[in-house]
């Protein structure tokens, strides 16, 4: 069995940390490498493992390749999941989205091209796709992004492309859907449990409530990235793309229903309108469904639909913030 060392960027964030406990609980990877900046991740996600001679973290920027380009030698995989990933800010600050989602990815590619370094899988994100007119979308579909982040997720796969064809990389390219679950600090199911713990009367809901998604637990999202690295390893192809996602969706009013229940409440729901005909916000994909069936047909199943994901999600978070709030 062939050792490996992997670094992860965004490894002490949400989706990110769960990527590092599946490479630590791996004993193929010799050392794993934590890549952070703290800016949204938290140390506490991960530190349960630096009593293990495997694991190291390093808190740096990504935006300065001069500071991150040594950490690159002799790794065999990245894992990059360092991003801004909240839609709203793009449409605030899009240089941000730039610096963080763009610039931070291509210096990690420059960083590998330095060292040699020959595989990435890239955290990328259903909102390449925008507003599609075929729900179930499949990878094929034309990319049309209405956000920032969807375009500097796009911008992201494409410069991985670029790096896997002109200097023979290989890049597994990974479209998640709503990943929810513990752990994580923002997104619909954080916000209502939040927002319930502080007033359990009234709940704001952005949007008009119809917006409908699908949802995927975090232990399954890192159960198909794993299933598809193992395959990834072993494929001939420079590059592969895969949706990641659930096999149904949930609107926003039945999240709301579902963690106030959870909860034990019964507020009254305030929506907010939105804007644009009902979105929760500027760049927000009102129905986002992606079709799995070329996940599917490798051999992987989600162990809970989007309404089992969102209740699980729900309980998890009320039991990790309850005490916070």
């Amino acid at each position: 069995m062939k050792q490996m060392r992997a670094i992860v960027t965004g490894g002490a964030g949400f989706i990110g940390s769960h990527i590092v406990d599946a490479l630590m609980q791996d004993k193929r990877f010799e050392e794993v490498i934590v890549i952070d900046n703290l800016s949204s991740g938290a140390y506490e996600n991960i530190m349960h493992w630096e009593n293990d001679e495997r694991f190291h973290f390093a808190r740096m920027d990504l935006t300065n390749i001069d500071e991150i380009a040594g950490i690159f030698k002799n790794v065999d995989v990245v894992f990059h999941f360092a991003a801004e990933s909240s839609v709203k800010i793009g449409s605030e600050y899009p240089e941000k989205m730039w610096r963080c989602n763009v610039v931070a990815t291509f210096n990690v590619l420059e960083a590998m091209r330095l060292n040699n370094v020959k595989n990435i899988v890239y955290a990328s994100s259903s909102t390449v796709y925008g507003d599609q007119v075929k729900i179930p979308t499949p990878e094929e579909a034309i990319l049309q992004p209405i956000s920032m982040y969807g375009a500097s997720k796009l911008a992201g796969e494409a410069l991985i492309l670029g790096y896997a064809n002109t200097f023979k990389m290989r890049g597994l390219i990974l479209r998640y859907a709503n990943i929810t679950g513990p752990r994580m600090r923002r997104g619909v199911v954080y916000d209502f449990v939040v927002k319930l713990l502080k007033n359990p009367n009234e709940l704001e809901i952005l949007g008009d409530g119809t917006q409908r998604k699908s949802y995927l637990h975090v232990s399954d999202a890192v159960s198909a990235t794993m299933f598809l690295f193992d395959k990834f390893l072993n494929a001939s192809s420079r590059f592969e793309i895969y949706n990641v996602g659930n096999i149904d969706w949930i609107t926003v009013k039945e999240i709301a229903d579902i963690v106030s229940e959870v909860l034990g409440v019964h507020p009254e729901y305030k929506f907010t309108g939105g804007v644009e005909s009902g979105r929760g916000w500027i760049g927000d994909v009102k129905l986002m469904l992606l079709d799995i069936s070329k996940l599917r047909s490798k051999g992987w199943q989600p162990t809970m639909n989007s309404h089992e994901a969102v209740r699980q999600s729900a309980k998890e978070v009320y039991k990790e913030v309850k005490d916070k709030i």
